[in-house]
C-alpha cells in the first residue's frame, strides 16, 4: 500500500481555503443552499428579522393607540377642571363672555371647543333625555364646520358623567369629549336651568408626527441590523464552515490510510468536542494501524525460521534410504518446531491485542499464594522431564494482590516456563510471595548460571534472546506489558549464578 505523507494543519488549512475560493469564483456555489455556511447566516438573519419585526409591532403599531388615548385621557381631566367656568356663563351667548371665555378655555386645553345647547322632546316623558336636539351656540374657532357627535352628547348628558370617543373631522382622526353643564333637576315653580354640553376635540397630529418619527428610526435601525445580521452571521458561519471543513480534510485523509497531525482544539464548544474526539480517534486508529504492521513484521520475521526449517525436514524425509533411527531424530526435531510454532503464534497474538489496547482487565483481590501454587501444578510433567524440585516461600495466607487473577497466571507460567527453558537440567527452582512497602510481590528464582551484564538491560525487549533456539523472546516482553497495565512492574536480579524476576502488584487489604 503506497503511503502518502502526513497532512499537517497548515496544508489542511490551506485545502479549506482553496475550497472556498472555489466557491466564490461560482455564483452558483455562493449560494448552495447545501452550504453549512450559508444556511446558518441565513438562519440567523432570519431569526434577526422576525425578532425585528415583532418589535416594531410592538413598539410602533401598539404605542400609537396607546398615545392617543393617553391624549384624549388627558383631555377629559382638562375638561373637568374648566367645567365650572363654562357652567356659569350667562344664558344669553349673544354677550361677549360666552365667547371669550370659550377662547380661553380652547386655548388653555389646547382643543376646539363646540358649545351646544340641547331641548328635550316635549311629548316624551321628563328626564328621560329621549329626542334631545343639539343647538350649536358658539365654537372657539368661530367657524361654520366643526365635530357633531349627537350619540356622544345624548350619552353624556344621561349618565351626567363626560364621555370620551373617537371621530373624524374634515378628513383627520380626532378624539372627542362631552362634557355635560347641567344645572339642578327642575323643580315645580322653579324655572329651568341653562342646560348646555361642552364638546371638547383634538386631532393626533401631534401623536402621528411622533409616532411617524419612531417608525422611521426603527425601520432604518431594523435595516442596519438585518445588514450587520447578515454580515455577522455570514462571518459567523464562515468560520464554523472552515472548522467543519478542516475535520472533514483530515478525516477524508483517515479514511485513505494518510494519518495527519493532531488538529488544533481552538475552543471549548461542540466543534472543539468533536474535533478532541476526532484526534482520540485518530490516535487509536493509528495504534491499531501500528500493532498490525509490527504483527505482520513480527510474524514474517519469527515464523520464517521454524517454517523454512520444517519444510527441509519434510524433504530430507522423503529420502527412502533414511534409517529408522534418523528419520525418528527427524520427527521429534520437527515435533519441537511445531510446539515452538504454536507457542510463538499465542505470544504474537497476545503481543497484538496489547499494542491494540483490546486487553480488558478484571481487578479484584487475589492470593498470589495460592495462585502460585495453582500455576505450578500445570508444570508437574515439565518439572519432571527437567528433573527440577520446584520450592516454595510463601506464607499460608496471602499476601494479597489487586490484580486480574488470568493476567498474572499468565505471567508466573512465562517466568516459570522461562527458568525450565533457559537453566540446564536439575537447576534448583523458587517460588516466594511477600508483602513490601505496601505492594505485594511474587518472585521466581533459578540458581542456574545467571544472565550476563548486558542481557540484564535488554531481557525484556521483544525478540531479544540470548538463544534463539529457545525462544523468540516475547514471553519477558509480554509479562511486563501485563504487569504495568496492572499498575504494577516486573524487574529482574542475576548475581552470584542466580536469576531473579520478581511481579509487583498493588496489595490488597490484608496485611500478610
Amino acid at each position: 500500500m503506497n503511503r502518502r505523507l502526513p497532512v499537517s494543519p497548515e496544508r489542511t488549512a490551506r485545502a479549506s481555503l482553496s475550497g472556498e475560493r472555489a466557491a466564490r469564483a461560482s455564483p452558483v456555489g455562493l449560494f448552495r443552499l447545501r452550504s453549512l455556511r450559508n444556511k446558518l447566516a441565513l438562519v440567523f438573519f432570519a431569526i434577526t428579522g422576525a425578532a425585528l419585526a415583532v418589535i416594531y409591532f410592538s413598539v410602533v403599531t401598539q404605542p400609537e393607540s396607546n398615545l392617543e388615548e393617553k391624549r384624549l385621557k388627558d383631555l377629559e381631566l382638562v375638561a373637568g377642571i374648566y367645567k365650572s367656568q363654562l357652567q356659569a356663563l350667562p344664558r344669553d351667548p349673544i354677550k361677549g363672555e360666552v365667547p371669550r371665555t370659550v377662547r380661553q378655555v380652547a386655548e388653555s386645553t389646547d382643543s376646539h371647543i363646540t358649545l351646544f345647547a340641547w331641548e328635550e322632546d316635549p311629548e316624551g316623558p321628563q328626564g328621560d333625555f329621549r329626542g334631545l336636539s343639539f343647538i350649536a351656540l358658539f365654537d372657539s374657532r368661530e367657524q361654520t364646520l366643526f365635530p357633531r357627535n349627537p350619540s356622544l352628547l345624548t350619552r353624556a348628558i344621561r349618565t351626567r358623567r363626560p364621555q370620551i370617543g373617537f371621530d373624524t373631522f374634515q378628513g383627520d382622526d380626532i378624539g372627542i369629549v362631552a362634557q355635560p353643564l347641567l344645572g339642578e333637576r327642575p323643580r315645580p315653580g322653579v324655572a329651568r336651568p341653562v342646560n348646555r354640553v361642552a364638546l371638547y376635540s383634538r386631532d393626533f397630529e401631534e401623536v402621528e408626527a411622533t409616532v411617524s418619527f419612531i417608525r422611521e428610526r426603527v425601520l432604518l435601525a431594523t435595516l442596519a441590523a438585518l445588514l450587520l445580521a447578515l454580515a455577522g452571521g455570514w462571518l459567523v458561519a464562515r468560520r464554523l464552515g472552515r472548522r467543519v471543513r478542516r475535520l472533514e480534510v483530515a478525516a477524508g485523509e483517515v479514511a485513505r490510510g494518510n494519518f495527519v497531525d493532531p488538529l488544533p482544539v481552538d475552543s471549548k464548544d461542540e466543534l472543539g468536542q468533536l474535533t478532541r474526539t476526532f484526534n482520540e480517534m485518530q490516535a487509536q486508529l493509528r495504534q491499531v494501524d501500528v500493532a498490525r504492521k509490527e504483527f505482520i513484521a513480527t510474524a514474517s520475521h519469527e515464523l520464517r525460521t521454524p517454517i523454512f526449517s520444517l519444510a527441509g525436514f519434510v524433504e530430507l524425509l522423503q529420502d527412502e534410504e533414511l534409517d529408522e533411527e534418523t528419520r525418528r531424530e527427524f520427527l521429534e526435531t520437527m515435533s519441537e518446531q511445531v510446539a515452538r510454532l504454536q507457542k510463538l503464534s499465542v505470544d504474537l497474538l497476545d503481543l497484538s491485542r496489547l499494542d491494540a489496547g483490546s486487553v480488558q482487565l478484571q481487578p479484584e483481590p487475589v492470593d498470589l499464594s495460592e495462585l502460585a501454587r495453582s500455576v505450578a501444578q500445570e508444570f508437574t510433567p515439565a518439572l519432571a522431564d527437567h528433573e527440577t524440585e520446584l520450592d516454595f516461600a510463601t506464607p499460608a495466607e496471602g499476601p494479597e494482590a489487586v490484580c486480574d487473577p488470568e493476567r498474572v497466571a499468565q505471567i508466573v507460567r512465562i517466568l516459570l516456563d522461562n527458568a525450565l527453558r533457559h537453566t540446564p537440567t536439575g537447576t534448583h527452582v523458587t517460588v516466594k510471595t511477600a508483602r513490601r512497602n505496601g505492594a505485594a510481590g511474587l518472585t521466581v528464582a533459578d540458581s542456574g548460571p545467571g544472565l550476563p551484564q548486558e542481557s540484564t538491560a535488554k531481557v525484556f525487549e521483544r525478540f531479544y534472546t540470548g538463544d534463539a533456539a529457545r525462544g523468540a523472546g516475547l514471553g519477558l516482553a509480554i509479562a511486563r506489558e501485563l504487569a504495568e497495565r496492572m499498575d504494577g512492574r516486573l524487574r529482574v536480579t542475576s548475581a552470584d549464578g542466580a536469576t531473579a524476576f520478581t511481579l509487583e502488584l498493588p496489595a490488597g487489604g490484608n496485611g500478610a
